[in-house]
């Protein structure tokens, strides 16, 4: 990717409690804090970053988000991109993840 800086890891899904909650994988701590600390200037509202991520052979434009309370970015995964790649929560997957 051009010019982006690129993060690998592996993380297990989860699923936020709320009815038909969102799932997301979140990036481990030594990632989120070195990108908040590098790239912060560039976060929107919320503490979103544009980014792109890969899983599997799916590749998509996205944003990760940061959340304040466990301290580390948040990436959603579209149900799509469950679907494709037979995502199942509390799963181990690899990830790409590029800012």
């Amino acid at each position: 990717m051009n010019g982006k800086i690129k993060y690998e890891f592996t993380a297990k899904t989860w699923q936020h409690s709320a009815p038909n909650g969102w799932h997301f994988v979140s990036l481990p701590t030594e990632i989120s804090t070195e990108i908040r600390e590098n790239l912060k200037w560039q976060e929107e509202g919320w503490g979103r970053l544009k980014a792109t991520a890969k899983i599997g052979n799916s590749q998509w434009e996205t944003a990760i988000w940061f959340d304040t309370k466990h301290k580390k970015y948040l990436l959603p995964l579209k149900a799509d991109i469950r679907k494709k790649e037979n995502i199942a929560t509390a799963k181990d997957i690899k990830t790409i993840v590029w800012i």
